[in-house]
C-alpha cells in the first residue's frame, strides 16, 4: 500500500561502502526521520565480507544490538524501484510523505552523505542521533575504553587515511587521493600545530609508516592509548574514532571516519589546508621527498609525489611534471594512472612520439599478459568514479595524438569515445585510424573489433543479448 501519513514513509540507509560512510548515512537518514516522524530504517550484511583489508565493515549484529536489529534492519538490500532517492532538491520540495502516497512508494533512499547542509534544522540532530545508535555490547565497551583513556593535554587528531587509496586498488583512481593526508606532509604539520601548543595523536592505516612518523616527530599514535587490545578491527575503528572524538581538533582529508569522530564528540573538522595551502604543501612534500625518500614506503613517497603533482596539476612547466610523475611511476610502477598522466603530457606539448611510446610500452604488456579489450590501463580511461571521469582533463589531448596518427593513442581515444560519449561514429573513425596507422597490430585491430561491438549495456537481458550479437557480427568484420 502507498504511505497514507508520515510514521508509514520510510527513510532508508542503504550504502554498502566503508564503515563510515554507513553510519554518516544512517545518521542522516535517523535524523531525518526523527525530524518529520518518519519511520527509520537501513540495510546492513549479516554475512562476514571475504575481504577486509581496508573497509572496516563487520556484519550488523557485531555492531548493533539486537533490539536496535529488531526495529530498524531492513534486510540486506531492498528493492529500489520502491523507493525515490533523496537529494537536496526533494528534500527542499514538498512533503516527502505526500510524494511517497502520490508515487505509491515505501519511502526515501538517504544515502548521500551531504543530503543535510549545514542550516538544515536536521543537521544538529545528526551528532545526538548517532550517539544514540544502540551499539552492541563490545562496541559500546571499545567507546568507553576510549572515554577512560588519559588525554595529556590539548592534542589535535591527525587521520591520515592510507589503504587502499595508497597501497591497494584505489592508488589508480586519483579521485579518492583527497581522503588521504600523505605521510610525507606530516612532519611538518606536527611541527606547526606545536608551535600553536597541540600534540598531535596520529590515526592510520599503515603501521611501520605511524611508526616512523612517531620516532621522528614525537607525535602519539592510538596504540599509546590501548588500541592494540582490540584485534578485530571493527572494534579498533570505534576506539579510535572515539579517541579522535575527545581531542580539541581533528584535521583530515575529505575522510568520513574522521566525520563521525568530529560528530560523535562535537570536534571541529577541519582540512590540513588551515595549515597550508594546496601549493605549499605540494612543496613541503617535495621537499621532504628531497631529503628523505628512502625512509618512506615506496608507495606512500609514491602517494606524497601523487598528491604533489594533483595540487600543481596545470600549473607546473610539464619538464617538471614529468619529473614528478616518473619519480612516482618508478616507485610504484603498477601504477598505471602515473603512465596516464605522463602521456597526456606529452600529447599537451605536442611530443606525441614520446607519449605514445609510453603507451605502447605499458599496453603491450598487458595484452601478453591478458588479451582482452579494454586493457587495464584502457579501462582507466573510461571508469566513471563519484559521477566524473578522473581523467576527463586528459580526454583532449589523447583525441589530438589519435587525429595525429598515432595508434596506440587513437586507440585509447576510441575508447575514450565509445564509454564517456554517445558518439559512436566518431569513436569507430578514431578505431578505424588506429587500424590504419598499425594495420598489422593485434592491439589495435582488438580495439577496433571491440568498439564495432559498442558500449556493453550494464543491465537488460534484451539490451545484453543484442550487445553479444553485436560482437557476433565484429568477428566477421575483422
Amino acid at each position: 500500500m502507498a504511505p497514507s501519513d508520515p510514521a508509514s514513509t520510510l527513510i532508508a540507509a542503504t550504502r554498502t561502502d566503508g564503515l563510515g560512510g554507513r553510519l554518516l548515512a544512517m545518521a542522516n537518514a535517523k535524523a531525518l526521520a526523527d525530524t518529520f516522524g518518519y519511520r527509520f530504517g537501513f540495510t546492513w550484511n549479516r554475512k562476514r565480507a571475504a575481504d577486509k583489508a581496508f573497509h572496516i565493515v563487520d556484519v550488523a549484529d557485531g555492531i548493533f544490538s539486537a533490539d536496535f536489529i529488531e526495529r530498524h534492519w531492513l534486510g540486506e538490500s531492498v528493492k529500489a524501484s520502491d523507493f525515490g532517492m533523496l537529494d537536496l532538491a526533494t528534500l527542499a520540495g514538498r512533503n516527502l510523505a505526500e510524494v511517497a502516497k502520490e508515487k505509491k512508494l515505501r519511502g526515501w533512499i538517504c544515502d548521500g552523505i551531504d543530503v543535510l547542509q549545514s542550516d538544515a534544522p536536521q543537521l544538529a540532530k545528526r551528532a545526538e542521533t548517532l550517539r544514540g545508535f544502540d551499539y552492541a555490547a563490545p562496541v559500546k565497551e571499545a567507546i568507553a575504553a576510549a572515554a577512560r583513556s588519559r588525554i595529556p593535554g590539548p592534542m589535535a587528531a591527525l587521520h591520515l587515511r592510507s589503504g587502499d587509496i595508497v597501497h591497494g586498488k584505489h592508488r589508480a583512481s586519483l579521485v579518492f587521493a583527497d581522503k588521504v593526508i600523505p605521510s610525507t606532509l606530516v612532519r611538518a604539520i606536527v611541527s606547526e600545530l606545536s608551535s600553536r601548543g597541540l600534540e598531535t595523536l596520529l590515526i592510520g592505516q599503515h603501521r611501520p609508516t605511524l611508526d616512523y612518523l612517531r620516532a621522528e616527530t614525537g607525535a602519539m599514535l592510538t596504540s599509546d592509548f590501548g588500541a592494540d587490545a582490540f584485534t578485530d578491527e571493527t572494534l579498533k575503528s570505534f576506539f579510535e574514532m572515539s579517541l579522535a572524538a575527545r581531542c580539541r581538533q581533528i584535521y583530515s582529508g575529505s575522510s568520513v571516519f574522521a566525520e563521525i569522530a568530529s560528530l560523535m564528540g562535537d570536534a571541529p573538522l577541519m582540512r590540513t589546508t588551515a595549515l597550508f595551502d594546496a601549493p605549499k604543501a605540494a612543496g613541503i612534500i617535495l621537499d621532504e621527498l628531497r631529503a628523505r625518500q628512502a625512509d618512506y614506503h615506496p608507495r606512500e613517497a609514491a602517494f606524497g609525489y601523487q598528491s604533489a603533482f594533483l595540487a600543481m596539476e596545470g600549473k607546473l612547466p610539464a619538464p617538471k611534471a614529468r619529473e614528478i610523475l616518473d619519480k612516482a611511476y618508478a616507485l610504484d610502477p603498477q601504477n598505471h594512472a602515473y603512465a596516464l598522466k605522463i602521456a597526456s603530457i606529452c600529447f599537451r606539448e605536442r611530443d606525441y612520439a614520446a607519449g605514445e611510446a609510453v603507451l605502447k610500452s605499458v599496453m603491450t604488456r598487458q595484452f601478453r599478459e591478458r588479451p582482452k579489450i579494454p586493457l587495464a590501463i584502457m579501462q582507466l580511461l573510461g571508469e566513471m568514479l563519484f559521477r566524473r571521469y578522473p581523467f576527463a582533463a586528459d580526454f583532449e589531448f589523447f583525441h589530438a595524438a589519435g587525429e595525429a596518427g598515432y595508434p596506440y593513442a587513437a586507440a585509447c581515444s576510441a575508447w575514450i569515445l565509445q564509454q564517456t560519449t554517445t558518439d559512436q561514429e566518431r569513436a569507430l573513425a578514431m578505431a578505424r585510424r588506429a587500424v590504419n596507422a598499425a594495420p598489422a597490430d593485434p592491439i589495435v585491430r582488438k580495439v577496433r573489433q571491440r568498439i564495432l561491438q559498442g558500449k556493453r549495456p550494464k543491465s537488460g537481458l534484451i539490451a545484453k543479448a543484442r550487445w553479444r550479437i553485436a560482437w557476433l557480427r565484429s568477428l566477421g568484420a575483422r
